[in-house]
């Protein structure tokens, strides 16, 4: 293995999905501005939109939260073709 690849300024981060409000507890060096309090200790937060706690495919469910309008706005721009497609 090689030496000194891995970072070594991890720590515990608080990964929250924010369509579920369901959290996780999860070492990561990503960077964050927020803490949240888990069980009484607090952590730095990182907000997601969507985990798999939300996502349909480990779900089963078909809701899908888009925040940001991604799904709304491909649906716009391919409208024809997938009315095509049908046909």
């Amino acid at each position: 293995m090689k030496k000194d690849i891995h970072p070594t300024d991890f720590r515990i981060v608080a990964f929250k999905d924010m369509s579920t409000d369901n959290i996780v507890l999860t070492k990561s060096t990503v960077k964050t501005s927020e803490t949240v309090e888990v069980e009484g200790v607090e952590y730095p937060l990182y907000k997601m939109e969507i985990s798999s706690a939300s996502h349909p495919f480990y779900t089963g469910k078909m809701k899908f939260v888009d925040t940001a309008g991604r799904v709304d706005k491909f649906m716009n721009k391919y409208k024809n073709h997938m009315s095509n497609r049908k046909k």
